[in-house]
């Protein structure tokens, strides 16, 4: 997503016929969107006398998801020019055997550079789940469900991105590079579902 863009310039492109921005693009902003209602939780806690004794460490937390709403609006960014350069390989000329070799082994590099970015998604939300959690637990707990609403949106986004990870690397040829990727996502994708499914019941029942 281009900062620069209205929401509503966004949203009729996203709407379009347009390949791009699409769903790793929106798996992404998800992302975003997670980092930032982190950010509100804790400056809804910072300042509060009721939480003065975690107040440093809220102000740790609230610069961390500043630091990952910037690297996840710039993976957004990243999915839409990594598609961009996989639908430039396939126009490649395919005449000769040297230009359909050429052609091969550029769709086969754009296509593994196109995987790469929501698998760093993944990474992310890997990374960012745990603090999530931590400020569910020592913040303003009259935003509890805010915590909530964050921690189910970076399960989408780490969602969103393992299915961008599956329909990418289904297409490409060094069938072990495909592997490793996909088990290595699999394996933290699964990680997050289950912090995520965990702490949200948690906090269903604190707040039923």
């Amino acid at each position: 997503m281009n900062l620069e863009s209205s929401l509503k310039t966004y949203l009729d492109e996203l709407s379009s016929n347009s390949p791009t921005p699409g769903g790793g693009n929106v798996a992404a902003l998800c992302g975003v969107l997670s980092s930032s209602l982190g950010m509100m939780v804790c400056n809804l806690t910072i300042g509060k006398k009721k939480y003065l004794s975690v107040e440093e460490e809220v102000k740790n937390l609230v610069a961390l998801f500043g630091e990952y709403k910037e690297v996840f609006v710039k993976l957004a960014n990243q999915d839409n020019e990594a598609f961009d350069k996989v639908m430039e390989a396939f126009k490649l000329p395919k005449e000769s055997d040297e230009e359909k070799q050429i052609r091969s082994e550029e769709i086969e590099k754009a296509t593994f550079g196109a995987a790469l970015i929501p698998a760093e998604v993944i990474e992310r939300c890997n990374q960012l789940v745990g603090n999530l959690v931590r400020i569910s637990e020592i913040g303003n707990q009259n935003s509890l469900s805010d915590v909530g609403v964050a921690l189910s949106i970076i399960n989408t986004a780490c969602e969103g991105a393992y299915l961008n990870v599956i329909i990418n690397c289904s297409s490409l040829n060094n069938k072990q590079k495909a592997i490793e990727l996909l088990s290595d996502s699999n394996q933290k994708y699964i990680s997050v579902k289950e912090t995520v499914n965990n702490k949200i019941s948690e906090i269903i029942k604190s707040l039923s």
